[in-house]
């Protein structure tokens, strides 16, 4: 009898962008403002990767975790 499996498909969207900035520090929280306003949208054009594993529920996982310690 076939089983039901949960499949997290999870994928990576990348992108490089240019920034003028003093710091490394202030370069990426321009990124992220900028990020954050929409000024950067990241699409299937700046697809990376996709992954394909057995879903686990990490509060699942964390709670068998406590129930082993306790034994």
């Amino acid at each position: 009898m076939a089983k039901v499996y949960k499949i997290e498909i999870e994928e990576t969207l990348q992108k490089v962008v240019e920034i003028q900035a003093s710091s490394l520090d202030e370069a990426i929280s321009i990124a992220q403002e900028r990020y954050s306003n929409e000024e950067y949208i990241l699409d299937y054009q700046d697809h990376k990767s996709t992954e394909f594993r057995e879903y686990k529920d990490e509060v699942l996982k964390k709670r068998k975790n406590k129930i082993r310690e306790s034994r």
